[in-house]
């Protein structure tokens, strides 16, 4: 077993290394910079001749860089357009000013779509990247063309008690308090189930230092909280899906998620095994999912 985290681990940094992989080849992803007041953001992206091709946005969860979206950008290459961020003070965006609300990274979103001609996007958030899809589609009506919840939760007050509030805003010395050795295995170990989705993301939490992973975490968390009591409607004013792995052990996400469904209507995709990754731990059912999601709407 060890042998085999080993050899994960060593894939994993190779691919970074030489960039996206798709049967066998590079996929062509361009990187690049959009400037804001408090830093800039990196994003990359693809393009397919198809005309009718959609734009499937990807916005990965908080502490997690683009490459929490490997498997999906490796299996749509050929299928879809394709846009990517480092969210700001992640990956290769920083440094960034620590200060960004939520509201803020939406309009940053909005900025980078506007300027790349991206019209009607699939938003596809994992976690974070699923309430900045929230509050992008509750501050632009009308501006997506779908949104994919890939274990995420929603922004609605009614969902939460006031206690879980009071705590989000209060994990900075949590965080602090835990060895980094520790706070790596636990970070890593509690969101993925499968070995590929736990050395992955331990090797996205070893990109920062203690201090400034602890720090962008509870700002975060900080943010979400804030979202949240601002008690904005957030409609959701598209056709979405809900994914979320059966062993999702993030907090309440189960718990939301189940909430969400029942006031909704709108029935949970459940992962069998995954955890907070889901579409790390089951690419493949999720990259299924997506599929058939953006098959539904090109037949609509």
């Amino acid at each position: 077993m060890k042998l085999h985290l080993l050899d994960e681990a060593f894939r994993i940094r190779w691919i970074r290394r030489v960039g996206y992989r798709a049967k066998g080849e590079a996929v062509a992803l361009e990187e690049k910079q959009h400037q804001t007041t408090s830093g800039q953001i990196a994003y990359w992206t693809s393009r397919i001749p198809d005309q009718d091709a959609p734009w499937l946005v990807f916005l990965p969860g908080l502490t997690a860089d683009h490459r929490l979206f490997d498997k999906q950008i490796e299996y749509f290459e050929d299928k879809a357009n394709m846009l990517v961020w480092d969210a700001p003070n992640h990956g290769a965006s920083r440094p960034f000013e620590l200060g960004w609300s939520l509201d803020d990274k939406a309009r940053w979103l909005k900025e980078i779509l506007d300027g790349e001609g991206v019209d009607q996007p699939i938003l596809i958030g994992q976690s974070m990247g699923g309430y900045v899809s929230q509050m992008f589609m509750d501050m632009f009506p009308g501006a997506a063309a779908g949104f994919i919840s890939v274990d995420s939760c929603p922004l609605q007050r009614r969902y939460y008690a006031t206690w879980e509030l009071a705590a989000l805003k209060h994990m900075k010395s949590m965080y602090l308090s835990i060895p980094w050795k520790a706070l790596v295995k636990i970070g890593s170990n509690g969101v993925s189930t499968s070995t590929y989705g736990r050395c992955l993301m331990r090797e996205m939490m070893l990109d920062y230092d203690k201090r400034e992973y602890c720090e962008l975490a509870a700002h975060g968390y900080d943010v979400l909280a804030n979202a949240v009591e601002a008690n904005r409607p957030y409609r959701i004013d598209c056709p979405w899906l809900l994914i979320c792995g059966t062993k999702d052990a993030a907090g309440s996400a189960k718990r939301y998620d189940r909430a969400w469904e029942k006031h909704t209507g709108n029935k949970i995709n459940w992962i069998d095994g995954a955890g907070h990754n889901s579409n790390c731990d089951s690419p493949d059912e999720v990259n299924a999912l997506i599929e058939s999601f953006v098959r539904t709407l090109k037949s609509a």
